[in-house]
């Protein structure tokens, strides 16, 4: 029987087509997971803005409302392991990836409680014999629509400040990894949290996501995933005239210059772009190098990249496992015989690995790419797998220009002995979050979001609360 999902204040198993959750490690199916009618979707959210307007949750104070998330925080630390299981069968990451990302979920629904409990109203200065009083309330239904790559994070940075400011949620998780919001679900309702506050709806975004967001209830929506998905949304919320969070794609540039220390920042740059097999929106993929060292730089990167261990995911040796499906696998795989098509160079990587432990599963080799432009499209355009192009600047300006070629703006690398330097190139860069000597160095407390094309809004930090709510000035009269 295909397992059930909490909607509408019960767990059901859905007059929808059942889903089917595959492991990419070894391509077998491992669960069938129930999916909901349009009627059903319907039902979900006129519950859940019935849940967002009762008493017992809209009037809770900010400290017994920040109760519920240190409960769930709690939960989610008690199950790590179960949680982290669940995310690794059905996305490949390996357990130890997965581990930490479960660690990094209770750690956000527990910063979110000391936001909610701490955060303040606003008194702005009258002008005039009144007395005004800025007040921050929660929209009501959110519909919150996480991505496959990490949704043990991405449901997280979602749920948790969308509750702190007092709305329901109802969680679209991807179509590819609806196991770890399942569990999420459950840990909530062992924490306590009222009925019909979290539901969620699996299923594609075609059909479940579709039908969600034409649901009159719903009256924000988060997403996180690709840009072309994003547009879409985006023109659905301008015709229902609601606010849309929107964390999509990029091609982020990382660089290392002259006086860097070279052997550190080729680390780096592995680890930026491999980690996780690519699978992230701030993947370093774009590598701008002086044209003087680009042959050394190329040969460091290589024997680092051939010495990553692949693996199955529970391996204790492993450091990379398969990207998350099939599909995506053969996608990965089609940019990079693109790239081929294109006048690349392919200097380490290109196939599939080879040996029975890679037989059924979606693995990648680690790959990185030489001699192409950065007008090329396999360095335009969002590849979300282990595949590096390695491109030469001349100088800074030229560095500069080339970074800022591209449709993204998310996340950007510089390398560097000189703070000065990469003061002013950080500045110069088209991108919401850059790192220098460090990448992907994450803070749930800092605003995250990207420029141009990488999507709207910022999520994480204080703002991500008031990225949930609306504001409210009363006046009273002084007189």
């Amino acid at each position: 029987m295909a397992m059930k999902f909490p909607a509408s204040g019960r767990w059901i198993t859905g007059a929808g087509p059942v889903l089917q959750s595959t492991n990419p490690a070894t391509g077998l199916v491992h669960a069938e997971i129930g999916t909901p009618s349009s009627e059903e979707i319907a039902q979900a959210c006129a519950f859940a803005a019935e849940s967002a307007a009762a008493k017992s949750w809209r009037d809770l104070k900010p400290h017994q409302r920040a109760d519920y998330l240190h409960r769930i925080a709690n939960g989610i630390s008690h199950g790590l392991d179960d949680l982290a299981q669940a995310q690794m069968i059905e996305n490949g990451k390996t357990l130890k990836e997965c581990r930490q990302q479960a660690a990094s979920a209770a750690a956000t629904f527990r910063y979110y409680a000391a936001v909610c409990e701490t955060m303040e109203s606003a008194v702005p200065p009258s002008r005039g014999d009144y007395l005004v009083v800025t007040t921050f309330e929660p929209y009501g239904v959110v519909a919150a629509i996480t991505p496959w790559n990490s949704p043990l994070t991405m449901e997280a940075q979602k749920v948790a400040p969308a509750l702190a400011a007092g709305n329901t949620v109802v969680l679209k998780p991807s179509e590819v990894t609806t196991l770890p919001s399942l569990s999420l679900a459950r840990i909530c309702e062992e924490a306590g949290l009222p009925s019909g506050i979290l539901s969620v709806l699996p299923g594609y975004g075609r059909d479940v996501g579709t039908s969600l967001l034409a649901q009159r209830e719903v009256r924000m929506v988060s997403f996180t995933g690709g840009t072309e998905t994003g547009r879409a949304i985006a023109q659905t919320a301008a015709k229902r005239l609601i606010p849309a969070a929107l964390e999509l794609g990029g091609k982020s540039p990382h660089i290392i210059l002259e006086d860097a220390d070279i052997d550190a920042a080729c680390a780096g740059v592995v680890d930026g772009i491999f980690e996780g097999m690519g699978q992230s929106c701030v993947a370093g993929s774009r590598l701008f190098v002086p044209r003087a060292r680009h042959d050394e730089i190329v040969d460091i990167l290589v024997r680092k990249a051939e010495s990553i261990r692949l693996g199955q995911p529970t391996g204790p040796d492993t450091e990379l496992g398969p990207l998350s499906s099939h599909h995506h696998r053969d996608k990965v795989a089609d940019y990079v015989d693109l790239a081929r098509k294109e006048g690349a160079s392919i200097a380490t990587g290109g196939s599939r690995p080879s040996g029975s432990e890679f037989d059924n599963g979606a693995f990648y080799q680690p790959t990185i790419i030489t001699g192409l432009t950065n007008a090329a499209r396999v360095c335009q355009e969002e590849i979300f797998g282990p595949v590096l192009c390695v491109l030469p600047f001349d100088n800074e300006q030229d560095l500069v220009e080339q970074a800022n070629d591209t449709a993204f703006g998310l996340a950007c690398g510089i390398w560097t002995s000189d703070y000065r330097r990469a003061w002013r190139i950080s500045r110069a860069i088209d991108a919401g979050t850059v790192w220098v000597n460090t990448y992907k160095q994450l803070s749930i407390s800092a605003p995250f979001g990207g420029f141009k094309d990488s999507g709207i809004g910022r999520e994480k930090g204080l703002s991500g609360m008031r990225l949930y709510q609306q504001a409210k000035s009363t006046y009273f009269s002084m007189k």
